[in-house]
């Protein structure tokens, strides 16, 4: 998912790390540091449209570099959080760093997860703007629910119940989504599909062009 500007900056003393509060934490995640990017798939690529698999392998030195390379790969597009089949991988699993409506910034993975809305009599939907990084230069509104858990593992398989309101529900509702071979395209009418598209296909070279200028001032 892309990051918004107009979101509420991270604030280093208000961090939680894998669901858990941290005194602070660095801006670029150790992950990142550790990490190689990778080429971001785009909408219409088939591994973005099927259900990814069940990772059943845990505290493998694979699942750790593709975590690491993800977190790279999601800094340099400045997103808020990256699913593995876009990256090109067909695992059940995504990194996020994003801010929650209150300044605070969520980080970490999620592996097999399994996401739980409130009951509809208590669900409160919320039209807000959403983006893609594989839609890249598209913003549309979509309709999420205000609050969101997502039960899973982290990578060494151990179990996670990640709580989030307002952008970080949001974020792990989209995130959730594409394991299951769904961009936010699919939640649009007809018209707000090809208008988004029509955006991609003005603002993706300059889109690419600012990641390539990222990852180079990274790597100098």
């Amino acid at each position: 998912m892309s990051r918004h500007t107009d979101r509420p900056g991270p604030d280093d003393r208000r961090v939680r790390v894998q669901g858990e509060p941290v005194d602070s934490h660095p801006a670029l995640p150790p992950e990142a540091e550790r990490g190689s990017e990778r080429r971001i798939t785009v909408v219409g690529e088939e591994v973005l449209g099927r259900p990814c698999r069940e990772v059943t392998e845990f505290g493998t030195p694979e699942l750790s570099a593709l975590i690491d390379d993800m977190f790279l790969t999601m800094h340099i597009a400045d997103g808020a959080g990256l699913a593995a089949n876009q990256v090109g991988v067909d695992l059940r699993l995504f990194v996020y760093d994003c801010p929650d409506d209150h300044g605070i910034r969520h980080v970490g993975h999620l592996v097999n997860p399994v996401l739980e809305l409130p009951d509809p009599g208590h669900r409160r939907l919320i039209d807000d703007a959403e983006g893609c990084l594989s839609v890249p230069g598209a913003t549309m509104a979509v309709p999420r629910t205000d609050r969101a858990v997502a039960r899973g593992f982290d990578k060494d398989g151990r179990p996670l119940v990640i709580e989030g309101t307002g952008y970080f529900a949001r974020c792990l509702q989209h995130e959730t989504d594409h394991l299951f071979g769904h961009t936010y395209l699919d939640r649009l009418a007809k018209r707000d599909r090809k208008d988004a598209l029509r955006q991609m296909d003005g603002r993706r070279e300059a889109v690419l062009a600012q990641r390539a200028r990222k990852a180079a001032l990274l790597s100098g």
